[in-house]
């Protein structure tokens, strides 16, 4: 999806930001490996970036979630072209997807997210961080920054609420805090992951100091998205209330 001049830019040692997950980010070229050759021919990697960029086109055309994202990047004035703010990519597979501050560009791991599903939940959390950095002046160089960005997208796209049926327990008060504790979980294990230099008690610690603030902060899907809902309709059905057409 990326146009090939910006896949590539060195990436200073210096930042850690989790590129040594995504290996094209450091301008180094995916290679098959010999058992995707051997069962699938040498054409493995091609066909991945292929599949990849036609589950994200299908998304921007058919997913609620993600049109309802580009509508509120559009009307912030941070319109995306698919060109070049959406790289399919092979990577690291401890990550599915990321968000590339330095290029304002979100990564689709091609090789770990092979279905539609995956590819929407990942744009969605991805364009929440493209979001934050388009209106809030984000910066990932700070821990704090940081912290609530990844808060909001776990609440907003990761997260769902679970049907007490399925847990068992009746009580909405628990049903509430399971999915702030999957918040807060989900949030840690992503700052850690473009932050190494962190440690998980600091990491921690700045999320509990700036959570309740941000996980309150439900713009601009305006709801948190249940599971087996009408909750992402609504919410496309709902963007002009806010200003997104």
């Amino acid at each position: 999806m990326a146009d090939q001049s910006s896949g590539s830019t060195p990436v200073d040692k210096e930042d850690n930001w989790g590129y040594d997950l995504y290996p094209e980010r450091r301008g180094e070229a995916a290679q098959a490996k010999w058992w995707q050759v051997a069962l699938f021919g040498a054409g493995q990697v091609k066909t991945e970036k292929i599949s990849c960029e036609r589950n994200v086109y299908n998304c921007f055309q058919n997913s609620p979630l993600v049109k309802l994202m580009y509508s509120a990047l559009k009307a912030s004035g941070c319109e995306i072209d698919l060109r070049r703010h959406i790289a399919c990519e092979v990577c690291d597979v401890k990550v599915s997807g990321g968000y590339d501050p330095r290029l304002n560009q979100i990564v689709i791991c091609q090789n770990v997210a092979r279905s539609k599903g995956m590819v929407q939940g990942i744009l969605t959390h991805e364009m929440i961080h493209m979001f934050d950095a388009c209106r809030h002046e984000l910066s990932f160089k700070d821990l704090n920054h940081l912290a609530c960005t990844e808060i909001r997208a776990a609440n907003l796209t990761h997260c769902s609420f679970l049907s007490a049926m399925t847990q068992g327990d009746a009580s909405f008060f628990r049903i509430q805090k399971q999915h702030a504790e999957c918040v807060k979980n989900k949030a840690l294990g992503s700052v850690l992951a473009v932050r190494p230099d962190v440690a998980k008690e600091e990491a921690l610690a700045v999320i509990d100091k700036v959570f309740l603030k941000c996980y309150n902060d439900l713009e601009p899907i305006g709801r948190r998205v249940r599971r087996n809902s009408a909750d992402m309709i609504r919410a496309y059905q709902e963007r002009t209330n806010y200003g997104y057409e």
